[in-house]
């Protein structure tokens, strides 16, 4: 009996829970439906009350929950494609709801592209780059407004001529490690030289930027190399991650970015306090030689410790901003330049044979030879292929702006707080800008004759171009002479092409494919 009462309970309790259980989920599909409902609604009249707004462009209608975010549910590698196919369909300039109340406009149109990069009124970043502010602060990149404009003043002395000319020994020592890395794959016939490359320019920008080499081309396994990977992978992530920001700490991303913030931090901070300590016990602060009398190479870093906005000095805070945002922009961006030059060369032998007599014309001894300031000036073709690379594979294919008052463009009105889409990819590859877009032609650059400047964009234009781009040209020029000098480039064989993806910076999802073979 005592045990038929106790089942009996126990099913009581069950069917209670069971309808427990039934309430709450109704309760929360009610709240989700409702939402959703809410949204929809929301989306309705934003579209109507936003008629007097961008009239003369058009887009794919909006899906009232996703906006237009399912055209992009695809593989990073054929996010161009499906890009342009909008632009086919829609014209130059194309609407696109990210979200079901918010929209952006895509733009390749030139003179729009001017219009905006040639403004201080279109100097704010859009929202993509605060997922950068943990690393980077809100240093000279993610920055806008009045910090932005004194950082910039205050850092552009930094790219002075007579003080790049200090940084070509870092790119030659570093050159000469690169070299022996790529002789151990010499003679296979396919590898992927993307990840040694990028090795490398860590190197460079480690020294360059905080005076402290890593040695990451032979130790790739460090914690802080490991880190810098790890931070670009999840910035990338989280630029087409579909989840709202205020999810973000319920991922596994938001663990692996709180550590690789902690390491990162504490290296910077490590190498800032120990330069700042030798910067307060060195008796002369003016000093700009050794005792020799041979001038010092200061790196970006001791050049900020010098630096200072309205008579203060930068806290250390500030410093590390910068420190961090140098090191960000200039290591992956000219990583994947130097990339697809390599692999450019290797695919057109007629450019690569013009770039090696030009090698020869400037050296006399290909191999043993150290490149000077004026040498790497004297690679004009060299420089030609560069430019030609940048138009075809700019290593950030995709600029954006935040609009922060409205303005009217041929009879359009783009709202305040639009975030706008400058396509420097699609530009670049257009054929209403360039003749055969599509072929590796490093002459074209002989003929442009500087109209319509804002159809080659790789550095971005305007107030906001890149502040390091004569830097990132003689790097790219010294690495890519040093390869030339040593090896002949050769497609992969098999040849598996690219599948290009924009991930912050252009990469190939499938790796840049070469082969290697020694010239002496």
């Amino acid at each position: 009996m005592e045990l038929k009462v106790y089942y009996q309970s126990q099913m009581h309790l069950y069917i209670e829970a069971t309808n427990m259980i039934a309430f709450v989920a109704s309760v929360i599909i009610s709240i989700v439906l409702s939402l959703l409902m809410v949204l929809v609604v929301l989306h309705i009249i934003k579209v109507r009350n936003g008629s007097k707004y961008l009239k003369n462009i058009k887009g794919p209608k909006p899906n009232p929950i996703f906006g237009n975010m399912l055209h992009f549910a695809v593989p990073s590698y054929k996010i161009f494609e499906v890009t342009q196919k909008l632009l086919d369909e829609f014209g130059s300039n194309v609407i696109i709801y990210n979200g079901p109340l918010t929209r952006a406009v895509l733009i390749t149109d030139v003179k729009l592209i001017e219009h905006i990069l040639s403004s201080m009124k279109f100097i704010e970043k859009s929202e993509q780059y605060e997922h950068m502010y943990k690393w980077l602060g809100t240093g000279l990149l993610t920055s806008g407004g009045l910090k932005w404009k004194k950082r910039r003043r205050m850092i552009t002395p930094s790219f002075h001529f007579s003080i790049l000319e200090n940084f070509v020994d870092v790119f030659e020592n570093v050159g000469d490690v690169f070299v022996k890395k790529l002789e151990e794959h010499v003679d296979k016939p396919s590898f992927d030289i993307y990840p040694i490359i990028s090795l490398c320019t860590l190197d460079v920008m480690c020294e360059t930027s905080m005076g402290t080499p890593i040695n990451a081309l032979n130790n790739a396994s460090s914690d802080y190399v490991r880190s810098v990977k790890n931070m670009c992978k999840i910035l990338t992530d989280r630029n087409f991650s579909p989840l709202d920001r205020r999810f973000y700490p319920f991922t596994l991303n938001f663990y692996r970015e709180q550590f690789a913030l902690k390491v990162l931090h504490r290296h910077t901070d490590a190498v800032i306090d120990r330069r700042m300590k030798e910067f307060r016990v060195n008796s002369d602060q003016s000093s700009e030689t050794n005792d020799c009398g041979i001038k010092k190479r200061m790196a970006f870093l001791d050049l900020l410790l010098r630096s200072t906005i309205d008579g203060k000095s930068l806290t250390r805070e500030d410093i590390r901003e910068e420190v961090d945002t140098f090191m960000f922009e200039g290591h992956d961006t000219t990583s994947s330049a130097i990339g697809f030059a390599l692999y450019s060369l290797a695919n057109n032998p007629l450019v690569q044979q013009k770039a090696l007599e030009e090698q020869m014309e400037i050296f006399k001894d290909l191999k043993n030879t150290r490149a000077t300031m004026a040498d790497l000036q004297n690679m004009k073709y060299l420089e030609l292929v560069i430019k030609e690379t940048l138009r075809l594979y700019p290593s950030v294919p995709i600029l954006g702006r935040r609009v922060k008052e409205e303005f009217e463009w041929e009879n359009s009105i783009f709202p305040k707080d639009i975030q706008v889409i400058l396509f420097a990819y699609g530009c670049q590859r257009s054929d209403k800008n360039y003749e055969k877009p599509l072929e590796f032609i490093p002459e074209r650059f002989l003929d442009m004759d500087g109209t319509d400047p804002f159809k080659y964009i790789p550095f971005s234009a305007g107030p906001r171009n890149c502040i390091g781009q004569k830097f990132a040209l003689l790097e790219m020029k010294s690495t890519i002479s040093k390869v030339l000098r040593n090896f002949k480039l050769l497609p992969a064989n098999p040849n598996p092409g690219l599948r290009l993806a924009p991930e912050i910076i252009l990469v190939s999802k499938n790796g840049i494919n070469v082969c290697l073979k020694k010239r002496f």
